[in-house]
């Protein structure tokens, strides 16, 4: 695998041979000094360039950046259409290394830093940044809820149980597992990060997707979450339901506790719904 400067020292190198190529930044887990660099990070990549088609019209310049294994262009998908302002290029490499590069066009230069304040700038031709942005993770903080927020996720976690509830009793378990992870877990996920934020401030992130939440929360709680995974029958799938079901109570009790919310008064009708259920499916 090439080392972080042989990879810069390409990007730049060709960034300050090409005209066309004005500005280039930084951005995700690279700039983010909370996060562990590893072999897997991204470079996440953005040129700002006058003339966008010269560049799309044909993918040979890529070439310089190394040996592809594979190229994602999600602005060119069809199945998959992509909603970004710029063009990118998703690149995993023969050695491993993945560079995720955008091509903005110049004139979106202001909107662009107020997308993301991760961001580092590499170079900047015209020195049309004054004072250079510092990165901070601070827009994927833990966000301390207001009581309508606490309010909309335990609606949201209980109004979604039934759904997962009647994928089991038809006996369409694709049904049943899309909702809990889409919703229940989710909601789930949301509600004990809420709890860990009562515990340890609403001043930093737990990482994309909560990645790192088993740093915050006890063994107990996070092997009981993990068994919420196994989803491969329909005896797994309302064992897991019902421990989803338990963990939500518990962390969402406390969490209303300490952050003097009311506990909404969803839970009680909804677990006598899902008992009546399971045991028609069981009879």
């Amino acid at each position: 695998m090439r080392s972080d400067k042989q990879i810069y020292d390409i990007i730049l190198n060709f960034a300050k041979g090409d005209e066309r190529i004005r500005m280039v930044t930084l951005e995700g887990s690279r700039t983010n000094v909370n996060i562990p660099p590893d072999d897997f990070q991204d470079f996440d990549i953005t040129f700002f360039v006058t003339d966008m088609e010269s560049f799309t019209e044909d993918d040979k310049w890529l070439d310089v950046f190394g040996e592809r294994l594979i190229l994602q262009k999600p602005e060119d998908m069809e199945l998959f259409p992509a909603v970004e302002k710029g063009y990118s290029y998703l690149m995993l490499f023969s050695d491993d290394v993945k560079i995720d590069l955008t091509l903005l066009p110049l004139n979106l230069t202001e909107e662009y830093f107020t997308w993301d304040k991760l961001v580092k700038v590499l170079l900047d031709k015209d020195d049309r940044i004054h004072e250079p942005p510092v990165p901070t993770d601070i827009d994927y903080h833990l966000q301390r809820p207001t009581e309508r927020m606490f309010d909309d996720c335990c609606n949201e976690f209980w109004n979604t149980v039934p759904y997962v509830v009647k994928g089991l009793c038809r006996r369409e378990i694709l049904f049943a597992i899309d909702h809990m992870n889409d919703i229940v877990r989710k909601e789930l996920l949301r509600m004990i990060s809420w709890l860990v934020g009562t515990e340890k401030g609403f001043c930093f992130s737990l990482g994309k997707n909560y990645k790192f939440l088993d740093h915050y929360v006890s063994e107990k709680l996070w092997n009981r979450l993990m068994a919420t995974y196994k989803m491969d029958s329909y005896e797994q799938m309302w064992d897991s339901l019902e421990i989803c079901m338990e963990l939500f109570r518990e962390t969402s009790a406390e969490a209303a506790k300490r952050l003097g919310y009311s506990y909404p008064p969803y839970d009680e009708k909804i677990t006598a719904y899902v008992k009546r259920q399971k045991e028609k499916f069981s009879a």
